[in-house]
């Protein structure tokens, strides 16, 4: 229960507590004198009851859970170098990928996302959406890429996709807070290498529709070879597949996939956000520690409680104390009105 006040409390006390005195002194009196005490008795319980409607006491009615203001943009990496079996010991990276990235939708509760995939090409998989189970799933039926359509990695190839998703929602709602995840190993085999922040294909210009996020890195420095893929159960990670070959090395060996550090902490800096070295299935409270999810819950976007009043148990007693009062008083009045007519 809570008290919701028709008046400030200052303004009730100034009227009722006075009222409330001077049925306290009248019934006083009247009991010194000899008289009949109980009309102070009734006008205190009409103080009382007025000072009950007063107070409004409610009672919680319904909960409304409303959205956060954040919308929450997973770029993830899924070339063939995402298979790469250098994670948590010679797991593929994409398990990684799996984990974090429900693992951060799971620590923004009540935001939007948005997941944008890239491989030869660049995608809108999900669009900005509430349904977290649309993610999960999307993230439990991640895979690489096709190998024999592959055409290289390159971290640049989902820039223009971002841009086209950042944008749209600063238009659309310009009051909320967007934050970027870019799941990647960073290998670029494609060319595409900028370095300077304003440099073509850069993504420093994307740094001003970001409020925070992170790059989050997977692989090793030793590297890992990648089974090939055809798009059936029977090949990938875990199957017997061959593994991925270099066709530029003499006997084509199979291929090692590198992370690319440097290119990571490059693209960290220029979307102004921190890079984070995935090596293992981990917590990812230090990603969002800087983010804070109950100030954005806070911002008009929260849990909206509607209240039901419970204060006609006073207003009826008071009705009834009124009415009592009248009766009394027209009775005083017609007996005043026969003792002078006698």
């Amino acid at each position: 229960m809570t008290l919701r006040l028709v008046w400030p409390a200052w303004a009730l006390a100034a009227v009722l507590v006075p009222l409330l005195a001077l049925t306290v002194a009248g019934w006083w009196r009247a009991r010194r004198g000899g008289d009949a005490a109980g009309a102070w008795v009734r006008r205190g319980g009409m103080v009382l009851a007025a000072a009950g409607i007063g107070l409004a006491p409610a009672v919680p009615a319904a909960t409304t859970r409303l959205e956060t203001n954040a919308e929450v943009f997973f770029v993830v990496d899924r070339t063939g170098s995402m298979a790469a079996e250098d994670y948590d010991g010679a797991r593929p990276r994409l398990e990684g990928v799996r984990h974090d990235l429900v693992a951060l939708m799971e620590a923004l509760p009540g935001a939007r996302y948005s997941v944008i995939a890239f491989d030869s090409q660049a995608s809108r998989q999900l669009p900005l959406t509430s349904d977290a189970r649309a993610v999960r799933s999307w993230a439990e039926t991640l895979r690489q890429e096709i190998t024999r359509y592959s055409a290289g990695s390159s971290i640049q190839r989902p820039r223009a996709t971002l841009t086209e998703a950042l944008t749209g929602a600063a238009r659309r709602n310009p009051g909320d807070v967007r934050l970027v995840f870019f799941l990647s190993d960073g290998e670029d085999t494609h060319g595409d290498h900028p370095d300077a922040p304003g440099a073509p294909g850069s993504y420093g210009d994307l740094a001003g529709l970001i409020d925070a996020g992170a790059v989050l890195g997977y692989g090793t420095s030793a590297g890992g070879r990648m089974r090939s893929y055809d798009g059936t159960d029977a090949t990938g990670p875990g199957t017997d597949a061959p593994y991925i070959v270099d066709q530029t090395q003499p006997g084509a060996p199979p291929a090692v996939s590198r992370i690319d550090e440097p290119a990571l902490r490059r693209l960290a800096g220029q979307l102004g956000v921190p890079y984070a070295h995935r090596v293992a299935p981990s917590p990812v409270n230090d990603l969002v520690a800087g983010i804070d999810v109950e100030r954005l819950a806070a911002d008009g976007r929260r849990e909206v409680r509607t209240y039901r009043d419970v204060y006609w148990p006073a207003a009826v007693v008071l009705a009834a104390l009124v009415a009592a009062e009248a009766y009394a008083q027209a009775d005083r009045w017609r007996r005043l009105r026969l003792s002078e007519a006698a």
